[in-house]
Formats: C-alpha cells, sequence, structure tokens
C-alpha cells in the first residue's frame, strides 16, 4: 500500500497508523482521513494484526485538527481525488467515518499522543479505546475560537468520558490541558515521559495481544452498545457543521485563525 498523508506499518500483530504532516501540526485533509480508514480496513481485516496504533508524526502534535489553510465556505476544499467510493465526501464526512470505524474495528484502537491532540485531533483520541499520552502533551478544543464545532462524540461521548461539566468546560471556553490534567479527568489512561512513550505503548501492545482476541472484541461491542446512539447524533450534526461551514459567521472565525487575529463574533448576535 503507497500513502501521501500518513505511514502505515505492520509488525508483531500491530498496525501503526501515522499522520504524517509534522510540518502542519498533522493537520488533516479529506485525503488524510481517506488513507486513514483504508489503513484501518486492512488492519480489521489482516488477521495477524490484533492492535491498531494511531499517532502523528514528529514530537509536536498528535493532530490539531482539519487543515485550517483550505478551508473556504464550501467546507475543506482538497484538490486531491481520493479513493474510489470516497473521493468527494465533504471533511466532516470522512471525519466521521474514521471515528465510526475506530469505533468498529473489533481490536483494540491505541491512542499515542506525542504532542497537540486539538480540535478534529482530539476527538479522534477520545474515540479510542485507550489513551497513552507523553507527559508532554496538550489536550484541548478549539471549534467556538475557529466557527467550527463537533457535536457527536466529540461532545456526547466526551462528557460520557470527563463528565457532562468538564466537557462543556472543554468546548465553551477553549482552553488546552496538560497531559498531567488530562489524566486526572479521566481523559487519558496514561501519562510517561516523552522517551519512554514508544515503549511503553508497546508494553500495552504486548498485554494485549497476550489475551483472547475474541474476548477483546466482545467487550468492544459491549461498551460501543451503551453509547451507539450518539453516531445519530453524530450524523445528524454532520449536516448542520457541513451548512455552517458556509456562512460568514464560520468563515469569521476561521479567518481570523488564518490572520492571527481576535475574531469578530459580535456582530452576529444583533
Amino acid at each position: 500500500m503507497e500513502f501521501q498523508d500518513i505511514i502505515y506499518e505492520k509488525y508483531n500483530g500491530r498496525a501503526k497508523v501515522t499522520i504524517n504532516r509534522p510540518n502542519k501540526l498533522n493537520a488533516f485533509t479529506n485525503l488524510t482521513l481517506q488513507e486513514m480508514i483504508r489503513a484501518l480496513v486492512d488492519a480489521w481485516t489482516d488477521k495477524e494484526v490484533g492492535v491498531i496504533i494511531i499517532t502523528g508524526a514528529g514530537d509536536r502534535a498528535f493532530s490539531v485538527g482539519g487543515d485550517q489553510s483550505i478551508r473556504t465556505k464550501e467546507g475543506y476544499v482538497d484538490t486531491s481525488e481520493g479513493y474510489a467510493g470516497l473521493g468527494n465526501l465533504p471533511l466532516a464526512n470522512n471525519h466521521a467515518l474514521l471515528l465510526q470505524l475506530i469505533r468498529t474495528i473489533p481490536k483494540p484502537v491505541i491512542a499515542m499522543v506525542n504532542g497537540y491532540a486539538i480540535g478534529g485531533g482530539h476527538v479522534i483520541h477520545v474515540v479510542c479505546d485507550l489513551t497513552i499520552a507523553s507527559s508532554t502533551a496538550r489536550f484541548g478544543q478549539v471549534g467556538p475560537r475557529v466557527g467550527s464545532f463537533d457535536a457527536g462524540y466529540g461532545t456526547a461521548y466526551l462528557a460520557r468520558v470527563v463528565g457532562e461539566k468538564k466537557a462543556r468546560e472543554i468546548w465553551y471556553l477553549c482552553r488546552q490541558y496538560s497531559a498531567e490534567e488530562a489524566l486526572q479527568m479521566g481523559l487519558v489512561n496514561q501519562v510517561v515521559p516523552p522517551e519512554k512513550l514508544a515503549e511503553e505503548v508497546e508494553n500495552v501492545c504486548d498485554t494485549l495481544l497476550s489475551h483472547s482476541p475474541t474476548a477483546l472484541a466482545a467487550l468492544k461491542t459491549s461498551f460501543n452498545a451503551d453509547s451507539e446512539s450518539i453516531w445519530g447524533i453524530h450524523s445528524m450534526a454532520g449536516i448542520a457543521l457541513n451548512l455552517y461551514y458556509g456562512t460568514d459567521e464560520a468563515m469569521e472565525g476561521r479567518n481570523a485563525f488564518m490572520e492571527k487575529r481576535k475574531p469578530d463574533f459580535g456582530k452576529f448576535r444583533k
């Protein structure tokens, strides 16, 4: 398999998907998401693979979400042709498919967070089964600040992970949280020094691979069943988000981010 935006490796029962856009803090495009989907489907169908790792290239970021430099009133415009069956879907839809695939694949998926996990990148780690973070990792949301939102897994499921009040704080105030703060709120499973991150993820993989794959698959399905209705919420929210991207209000957030200025959202309250 050849990829442009990701690195895909398989070894010792593992499949590892690395978002490979470090110059963009691993911000993703439609092509990035489509390549991740293609790799995860391969990992699902490969009987030699028992656990999946998702991470970002470099030591600065896991992913900071959608690449704002390609966002217009038509959404995230990507000139790549994409893969058959996924070519012209809006970025929000590709992101939703990736999230649902991470949840559905009957194998544990580990987020290996080595830096910023922000925006849509933050949502990816949230839906993974486990998150192992470097002590230098940073977590947070930016949607209301850049004219975007995630009203599905990024909110409703996040509330199940950290609690309703904390989830609202994360989204409403758009603060960033250290790895230790994320650990305290239950957002991550472990925090380790940067130089120990890869080693600890491999140790967790060894443990998972020593366990019954059928038992793990059944457990994952059981955990997901309780929150499966969120997929419907996420799908409806995707329709609203695609419409919202076409508004002047949403573009004010995007433009302010690109121009490195404070957005003027006050005029949209009148």
